[in-house]
Parts: structure tokens; C-alpha cells; sequence
């Protein structure tokens, strides 16, 4: 609701059961307040229902289908293909990122199989968007901030693997976020105990008209498991951005009603982040690790000035608070924290004094003041409206109409008085008080034959029902969009699905055999596979190190193939360089020496 509240067109929101975040579930009677509430707005619901699913599932998942439908959500977010050969109710469907959808032929195959909307990889260049963009009228979806998954959605086992913790089934354990030590074949150690596999931040802050323009329609914020003051940062931040691209594009309409205002001004930097970056959507140009914490850094406010037994002087031209939370990395390499207990001008007089030396960079992980204002109120949303009151024969007509043009009208039969004074303001600011409703005032129109006088008591119930009438029509006429599921028979881009299809039930095989596929392996928590890529990602470690034979002039003078190691787990590295892709395998030299041993 804060959402909707703070300039969200649309949320996605966890089902009670099956979705990426097992533990982000949500109550149906949460959802269906949710939904009732969006729609005020015109703003749409979408439920996230996108894990694979097994057999003994199927009917329950159809079940809960049915029931999301019947609480009006507008769409499902879905993964395992298994779902389009259940009885569906005419409910739009959105192909999950977890799909992988970054070719021109996937978004094809899509669009033809019936699906309302396709959430693209993350990884994906602004070329290869526009490339999908141009090939298929579906509107498309992008990720333009939050955390990154290293791989790409969909394709990672690690987590299964290592530990049995499925990231198809939502509930991932997070080993790209460990930190691991890189050596080479002969067993030299090249890098000791850092986050190799931990990504920065996404944001596309700088990019939103850019995606924009070559077709992307809906803009999408990562934010499962995040706090309420992030949730009203990042969607304020992005709302104010993209309102200044409308207000300069007559062409583009925005998607739902209403103007936000807020009480605080929009920072990004003041919010979880890892740093940020926008990834490869102009192609690869930065390092995209997070290389030495996989935790938030926040704001850069200054460097260490002096460090005595009491305080520390920091040269910082930004404003601190008492309470505010500050971070530093340590001689390790490491994230470390400094409770501000108390500030003096540039002195801090932190709980306790660290270890840290002169000129080491500083950072704010909690802002005190900033999250005190996001503690409250923060933000109302109000459609703008018109009133017309009108004198008529046997009393008066209010007639009330909204951006979008719904309107509605009440009939008063009254006695009118004629008023000692002119009573226009009096008027206007009385219908104008629309308090906790939805709706503001913006002009009140009156059309009266002499000076009348409305007391206020009346005028007070009149708009209270005028504006209660007008919640109703919009309501009522909310634009829900239905679908009929036809089934499809056309070719599956690939022919032959592996264990990277994720087949976890027998409507999935189906699917691809009426689509013109042969299922070769089932979902790999299902059948696990070995010595198989585990992560497929774009990330890559040689080009992080500096020793990209494309981009860089220097080879790398270790020994490939390269390895992760943390505690018991042994990861190798292979380098697809005509794919520009790294693969990741689980490694059992470990295990079995462990096992002899």
C-alpha cells in the first residue's frame, strides 16, 4: 500500500505459497485489501506464483489460482511452464524473469504462447532490448533497481547443489554472496577470502528514458524482504524521475491515476545498496562485483582527519546526526561499523573507537534523522477532480469528474436561502475539504442565479457522498484486463530441454512436447546432474582481474582452470569467451580427499 502511496503504477507481491521468496508469502485476505486498495488508483496487482512446481502441487496451485482471480489481482507471474496446461480463469500471465528470457526467439515463442507481459533478464544490453523490442508488441518489463543475481535468473543450482536449498523453489541459501579464495590449478593462491561472486546494486536511474525509447513499458523495482523506509525511498526516487520524462513526452501516458507528494526528498544513496551499478546495459565497461562486502555501504560522507582515544575528526562536507550508523573497511578488507554515539561539528564520539587510520574513507549506512522522517507519514497520493454545483428548480445538482474522466452527479431537493453576504468562498473552500479521501479539489465551479446560502453542515454531507459516489464509479469501472488461455503448438526455440529447462511435473513435459520439444532431463532438484554448470553469468572474474584477452592487453600468469574455495566447497571456473560468459561447477576433489582422508 505504501507502494501505491509513494507513485507505484503497479507491485508485485509474493502468493501465500510458490513464489521466488519462500519466505515472503502473503495472506489472501492481505492480497485482496491490497488489490481493493490499488485499484482506487487504477494501479494493478501482480502476484508472483513463479517457482516450478511438482506434481502434487498441480492442484493445489490451480486452486489458489482460481481464488487469486476471484480477489481481482491483475495478472500472474509465473515460471513453470507446467501452469498454461491448467484449467486457468481468464487471468493475464507474465513470464517471470526466472524464465530466461534474453533472445529475440524466447520473447517470440512467449508473446505466440498467450502471455500478457515478459520481465527480461537483467544482464540484457540496451541493444539486445531493443533488438526483443522491435520483434514482438508484448510488453516488456525490465529490472531497474535492486540486488543483482549473479547469474542468470533461473539458470543458478549452486545453492541446490551445495546444500539442497532450491532457488527454483524460493529458497535460495545466497552462495554468490560468501566470500572465497581464487587459486589457480597448481593450488597458488591469487586472491584470499573476498566476495568473487557478490554483485553490486542495480540502478538504471541515469537510463529510464533511454529504455524507454526503444520499448520497454514497465520499470521494475526489486524489493522482496526490503524495509518499509527503502520501499519509500527507491519508489518515491523513481516516480519523481520518471513524472519528469512524462511531463517532457506528450506520447507516453502513465499507467495509473493520482499525484504523490512527499514530506522528504528522495535519496537513493540512503538506502541499502552495495554500491551501484547499471550493469552491462551499455555493454561491459566496470567492474559490477562487490567485491569486499556483500553487505550495504550507503552514502560516502568523508575521510578520517584524526583518530584520538575519545573522538574522530572527519573531513566531511555532510551533515551527521546523532544515532546515525557509519561503516569503514578495515586493514582485512573488511566492512566494519562505528555507532555514532554523539556530534560535535567534524568530531564523532562513537560508541567505541576502531581501528582505523587517517584518510580512510567513511560511509553512512543509517542516516537516524532520515529514517526518523521515513517513520511516519511520508506520503499521500490524491487524484485531482472538478465540482460543478448548480442551482435547479427544486434544489441544487453537485457534479463532481476526475483526471480520468469518470464522473457522477446527486440531485438535492432543498429550500434555498437567500444569503446576507456572498457566500462563493465559503463555498468552494467547504467542498474543497476532502480530507483522508483519495481525491483533491483542484476547482469548484458554481452556477447560481443570486447570492444562495448552503449551510455547511449540508454542503459537508454532500461532499462526503458526492466523493464516496465517485470512489464507487471508479471502482466499478475499473479497466481489469481478461484473457482467454487458448492452447499453442508452436516450436520451442530449443529442441531438446535439459535439466536447464527445470521440468518438475508432468503438465511442463507436456507443454514442451506439444510445443514441439523432447524433454531429455528433468528439473535438477529433481534428478541432479554432475559436472554440469551450476551458474551461467556474465560476470567475469578473469575481467574483473584485469586479464580479459578481448578488453585487456595483460594475460593472467596463473594456471587455469581457476577455483573458488570456501570451507568445504570447491568451485571451478570456465570461460566461454565467444559467449562472453563464465560457467561455475561444483568441484569433488574436495569431498573425495575428504572421504579418503
Amino acid at each position: 500500500m505504501e507502494a501505491i502511496l509513494h507513485g507505484a503504477d503497479a507491485v508485485y507481491i509474493g502468493a501465500p505459497k510458490f513464489s521466488a521468496r519462500a519466505a515472503a508469502g502473503n495472506a489472501i485476505e492481505d492480497i485482496e485489501s491490497l488489490t481493493k486498495f490499488a485499484h482506487q488508483y487504477h494501479a494493478r496487482v501482480y502476484v508472483a506464483l513463479n517457482t516450478i512446481l511438482s506434481d502434487e502441487e498441480l492442484l493445489e496451485t490451480e486452486q489458489l489460482i482460481h481464488e487469486l482471480y476471484r480477489i481481482g489481482i491483475d495478472a500472474l507471474i509465473i515460471q513453470d511452464l507446467g501452469i498454461m496446461q491448467l484449467d486457468l480463469p481468464p487471468i493475464p500471465l507474465h513470464a517471470s524473469t526466472q524464465m530466461d528470457n534474453r533472445t529475440v526467439e524466447k520473447a517470440i515463442f512467449l508473446e505466440k504462447a498467450g502471455f500478457s507481459q515478459i520481465v527480461l533478464a537483467r544482464e540484457l544490453t540496451i541493444g539486445e532490448i531493443t533488438k526483443i523490442a522491435a520483434a514482438v508488441s508484448t510488453p516488456l518489463e525490465v529490472f531497474i533497481h535492486g540486488a543483482l543475481c549473479v547469474s542468470f535468473s533461473g539458470q543458478c543450482y549452486l545453492s541446490s547443489a551445495l546444500n539442497g536449498r532450491s532457488a527454483n523453489r524460493g529458497n535460495c541459501s545466497q552462495p554468490c554472496r560468501l566470500p572465497y579464495n581464487l587459486v589457480d590449478s597448481n593450488g597458488t593462491e591469487i586472491v584470499s577470502g573476498k566476495h568473487l561472486l557478490s554483485m553490486k546494486d542495480l540502478s538504471q536511474a541515469d537510463n529510464l528514458e533511454e529504455l524507454l525509447e526503444v520499448g520497454v513499458s514497465s520499470l521494475k523495482i526489486e524489493g522482496r524482504l526490503k524495509d518499509l523506509s527503502y520501499l519509500k525511498n527507491v519508489v518515491a526516487f523513481y516516480r519523481q524521475k520518471l513524472d519528469k520524462i512524462l511531463a517532457k513526452k506528450p506520447e507516453l501516458i502513465r499507467a495509473s491515476s493520482g499525484k504523490s507528494t512527499f514530506t522528504f526528498t528522495p535519496d537513493l544513496q540512503k538506502s541499502f545498496n552495495r554500491s551501484f551499478t547499471d550493469y552491462f546495459l551499455h555493454n561491459r565497461k566496470e567492474k559490477v562485483w562487490s567485491i569486499d562486502s556483500p553487505k550495504s555501504t550507503g552514502e560516502f560522507v568523508g575521510t578520517v582527519a584524526e583518530v584520538t582515544t575519545r573522538y574522530i575528526r572527519l573531513q566531511s562536507k555532510v551533515k551527521l546526526n546523532n544515532g546515525d550508523g557509519l561503516c569503514f573497511l578495515n586493514h582485512k578488507k573488511e566492512l566494519d561499523g562505528i555507532h555514532v554515539n554523539r556530534v560535535e561539528g567534524d568530531l564523532i564520539f562513537p560508541l567505541r573507537i576502531p581501528e582505523i587510520k587517517k584518510g580512510t574513507p567513511i560511509y553512512r549506512n543509517n542516516d537516524h534523522e532520515f529514517e526518523k522522517i521515513l517513520s511516519k507519514k511520508t506520503a499521500e497520493r490524491k487524484i485531482s477532480t472538478q465540482i460543478q454545483l448548480r442551482e435547479t428548480s427544486t434544489g441544487f445538482v453537485l457534479k463532481i469528474e476526475d483526471e480520468d474522466g469518470f464522473s457522477t452527479s446527486i440531485d438535492y431537493t432543498a429550500t434555498k436561502e437567500i444569503a446576507q453576504k456572498d457566500q462563493t468562498e465559503n463555498i468552494k473552500n467547504n467542498l474543497k475539504k476532502t480530507g483522508e479521501t483519495i481525491f483533491s479539489v483542484e476547482s469548484v465551479d458554481i452556477q447560481f442565479s443570486e447570492n444562495l446560502f448552503i449551510p455547511a453542515s449540508s454542503l459537508s454531507q454532500w461532499r462526503r457522498e458526492i466523493t464516496g459516489k465517485l470512489l464507487h464509479t471508479r471502482l466499478e469501472n475499473y479497466p481489469r484486463e481478461e484473457v482467454a488461455h487458448t492452447p499453442t503448438t508452436h516450436a520451442f526455440p530449443t529442441k531438446e530441454i535439459t535439466y536447464l529447462g527445470n521440468v518438475a511435473n508432468s503438465k511442463a513435459r507436456l507443454f514442451y512436447v506439444q510445443h514441439q520439444a523432447a524433454v531429455k532431463q528433468q528439473a535438477f532438484e529433481l534428478e541432479k546432474q554432475s559436472d554440469v554448470p551450476l551458474m551461467f553469468t556474465r560476470h567475469c572474474v578473469k575481467h574483473s582481474m584485469g586479464w580479459c584477452p578481448k578488453d585487456h592487453q595483460e594475460k593472467s600468469p596463473y594456471k587455469e582452470p581457476f577455483f573458488l574455495l570456501h570451507e568445504n566447497t570447491k568451485l571451478r571456473l570456465e570461460f566461454d569467451c565467444k559467449e562472453c560468459q563464465m560457467k561455475v561447477y561444483k568441484d569433488e576433489t574436495v569431498s573425495k580427499e575428504r572421504k579418503l582422508h
